[in-house]
């Protein structure tokens, strides 16, 4: 399937505008959260053990840090597909403008920009893992699980944003005639 220069171009640009809308957003909910009981729910990313999970889900047991903490969960579902789709684009301008023809370094950064949609998967399961122990499932069986999950959403995060940094040199740069 081809997409048109123009609508590849527009995509782009409203996947990038509308993640960094919602991830601001989302980060201000999360500072908020966390400046309320001392854990956000981004805090939950690198914790490996049940028990430092459980004291984080327990900071949120008052009704309204729950519910704000369930808010900033599902939020993140909505973003999942924003910056998938973004970092996805992003390699695709990538490879248009770094390697036009067929060849192994089009074809390397087209896989690379596959690496932020089975992040974005990733995140989801994750997020519904943390999901699962805050509505009381049992943290030593989801904790580990959770921790490798996010690590991969990570490494593919760090793909995703050398692809849009790509793509905005791309888009920079002069088009040789």
């Amino acid at each position: 399937m081809r997409i048109a220069k123009a609508s590849l171009h527009r995509r782009w640009f409203w996947s990038v505008g509308l993640g960094l809308l919602v991830f601001a957003f989302l980060f201000f909910l999360d500072r908020m959260l966390q400046s309320l009981t001392g854990v956000g729910t981004w805090d939950l990313a690198p914790l490996n053990d049940a028990a430092e999970i459980r004291a984080a889900i327990h900071a949120w047991a008052p009704q309204p840090y729950a519910t704000l903490a369930g808010f900033n969960l599902g939020l993140g579902f909505l973003l999942m597909p924003l910056y998938a789709a973004a970092f996805f684009y992003s390699g695709i301008i990538a490879a248009e403008r770094f390697a036009p023809g067929p060849g192994r370094r089009r074809g390397f950064i087209v896989m690379a920009a596959m690496a932020p949609l089975a992040g974005a998967l990733c995140n989801a399961v994750q997020n519904a893992l943390y999901l699962m122990m805050m509505l009381g499932g049992d943290t030593l069986a989801y904790s580990g699980p959770a921790h490798m999950f996010g690590s991969i959403k990570q490494a593919t995060i760090l793909v995703g944003l050398l692809l849009l940094a790509a793509a905005i040199v791309a888009r920079l740069l002069p088009v040789k005639k």
